[in-house]
């Protein structure tokens, strides 16, 4: 899948990214950052992208997505979602983790929920089916979309304008990262068992 998506962004660009990312948004099993970072790589010096003209095709896409889902969680409500969701990933347990959530921050949750994977796709159907009024969905979502954007074309231009660099970090350092993240994981399990045992009552 990922591939498929690579190689529909190279070959289309402008196009296939704002479609990516309206599908990804509804819920198309789309990695929405991964496509971002990729794009935002592609507008460093010499890339295919224009920065200000991809962000600006991904926040429409995103906020299309958004909208579209939207309108359905306003006009046909939840049981449309038990019903059919299954088939984009809105599985009845993940519908009500994101219902609680949303009821938990409310229009936050929009704004946060970019951010927060499995939440996304979902607080926009239940904004919608909240009945919460488009001016201030479109305001929260429009906000927390922008930003999210922002952060991972940001962070794919960085890449692509540094990369031989990280590469040659990357290549010098990767055996004292593998050793730090393997000592990590170690005291971590190491504390957790020693947790685990001392929750354990004893008879």
């Amino acid at each position: 899948m990922q591939q498929t998506m690579l190689d529909f962004l190279t070959n289309y660009g402008y196009i296939a990214l704002y479609l990516l990312l309206a599908a990804g948004i509804v819920g198309i099993p789309v990695p929405d950052e991964t496509l971002m970072t990729v794009a935002g790589s592609m507008t460093a010096t010499g890339g295919p992208l224009s920065f200000t003209l991809a962000i600006t095709v991904a926040y429409a896409g995103s906020m299309t997505g958004m909208l579209v889902s939207y309108v359905l969680g306003l006009k046909v409500g939840k049981p449309f979602l038990f019903k059919f969701g299954k088939w984009i990933k809105l599985t009845p347990h993940r519908i009500e983790r994101a219902e609680t959530w949303f009821h938990k921050y409310g229009l936050w949750a929009v704004f946060f929920g970019y951010f927060v994977p499995g939440i996304r796709h979902f607080t926009c159907y239940l904004a919608g089916v909240s009945g919460v009024k488009w001016w201030k969905y479109v305001m929260y979502a429009g906000a927390g979309g922008f930003i999210w954007c922002a952060t991972f074309f940001t962070l794919g231009h960085i890449i692509g304008e540094n990369a031989d660099e990280m590469l040659h970090v990357i290549h010098r350092f990767f055996g004292i990262c593998i050793s730090v993240i393997a000592v990590i994981v170690i005291v971590s399990l190491f504390f957790y068992i020693r947790y685990r045992r001392n929750k354990v009552p004893h008879s």
